[in-house]
């Protein structure tokens, strides 16, 4: 154990203490991120990122939110542990939860105040609307859940804080985590290594670098703790209002190196921000295929199967193997659209029958607040970062009610 280290009996983790002799913000910042990367592969702008979010777990107290550090892969083999694990090792009051139950992270985070790291979230957080509840509410400062405890032959209730810096790991998040949860965090999306791309294995690293590092970042919190509460740090209009949320804390960090880091961190929330709002949810995707099949169906209402059926027709949507590998279930579409507020409904048929489906008419609200005009949207191939444009604009939907098929 170094010597800015402590390891408390009551504690699963070690304590970095603050070094005794301070370190400059900026090189100290450069020095984080400079070690991130010799581990692990990631663009600039997200080692950037990650060296803020890392001073940030140590200066929670002054911030009003904390973003969650989410680690994305698209598939295996993509680093997202050894990321975590980097992570790990540099900030504040590190636990491993990932097996932990509801109750267990909640008293944890009340009784240590840790920076909480789930991996395999894609796993952990499957059908689990608590652990969603509990991440989103431990972003902004007084957050609590709130709990029955037993008080002799009664229960009593009793809140207990969630506030304080998470990170999550996992496959393809986008799929497995709401949309709230996604939309509270820093996203890292990360990538397969390449053969010529050189990195050193954490089994070799000297973990006397990352306790050195810890402790010193202990010490700028300690040193600049007040200066980032007081930050006012410029938020780029670019940037939506969550997104402005998730960047101030971070940028607050940077003020304290100076305009370089300012401007580093400004790229780094301009260039992540835009790639997590071009990969877009699968709500909103599904939302903006669903209006391209639409405008080419004659009728007022679409049976669920059908729709489906016009959704899978397109290989490029990704619709015929988003379950597992199967085309989307008619309960993962009215799930989908649940939160646009569109619900599936008998729709009565020509011939006579009612199967489940939607009138085409409850869509337009949606798209009218959720989608950008049909001349602005790039289509499919946008979202894989192709440049080509839309040249055919959707007709409108709107039906007169006394042609609607019921």
């Amino acid at each position: 154990m170094s010597a800015n280290q402590t390891l408390r009996g009551d504690f699963p983790f070690r304590d970095h203490q603050p070094a005794d002799e301070p370190r400059p913000p900026d090189q100290l910042l450069n020095e984080v991120a400079d070690v991130i990367r010799t581990f692990v592969i990631l663009e600039p702008e997200q080692a950037d990122a990650a060296a803020l979010w890392l001073a940030h777990t140590y200066l929670t107290d002054h911030a009003e939110n904390s973003p969650i550090a989410i680690i994305n892969a698209p598939e295996r083999a993509c680093a997202k542990t050894l990321f975590q694990t980097v992570l790990a090792r540099m900030c504040r009051r590190p636990l491993q939860a990932s097996n932990a139950s509801l109750s267990a992270l909640f008293r944890a985070i009340k009784s240590w105040s840790p920076t909480i790291l789930i991996d395999e979230a894609d796993t952990f957080f499957k059908d689990n609307a608590e652990l969603h509840g509990m991440l989103n509410a431990g972003y902004t400062k007084g957050g609590v859940v709130l709990r029955s405890e037993a008080t002799g032959d009664s229960f009593v209730p009793k809140t207990f804080s969630v506030y304080g810096a998470k990170s999550i790991a996992g496959i393809a998040l986008e799929r497995h985590l709401p949309d709230s949860t996604m939309s509270r965090g820093i996203v890292f999306n990360m990538r397969r290594k390449l053969a010529h791309e050189n990195v050193q294995r954490m089994r070799h690293a000297d973990v006397s670098v990352f306790d050195r590092l810890a402790g010193k970042l202990a010490r700028f919190a300690l040193d600049y703790g007040q200066q980032v509460r007081d930050a006012r740090p410029h938020l780029p209009d670019e940037l939506s209002d969550r997104a402005q949320d998730n960047w101030e804390p971070l940028l607050a960090v940077a003020m304290c190196a100076g305009d370089d880091w300012v401007r580093r961190a400004t790229h780094a929330a301009l260039k992540m921000s835009a790639a997590s709002e071009a990969q877009g949810s699968a709500s909103n995707d599904l939302l903006l295929d669903i209006r391209e099949v639409l405008s080419k169906w004659e009728g007022s209402t679409i049976r669920s199967i059908d729709l489906i059926d016009q959704l899978i027709d397109d290989p490029d949507m990704g619709w015929a193997t988003y379950n597992r590998g199967k085309p989307m279930s008619p309960r993962q579409l009215a799930k989908h659209l649940a939160v646009y507020g569109i619900k599936p409904r008998t729709v009565r048929q020509r011939d006579g029958s009612t199967p489940k489906g939607y009138v085409l008419m409850e869509f337009e609200d949606a798209f009218k607040r959720y989608l950008k005009p049909p001349t602005e949207t790039s289509n499919e191939s946008d979202r894989a970062a192709d440049t080509s444009e839309i040249t055919a604009t959707a007709p409108n939907l709107l039906i007169s009610p006394d042609k609607w098929e019921f």
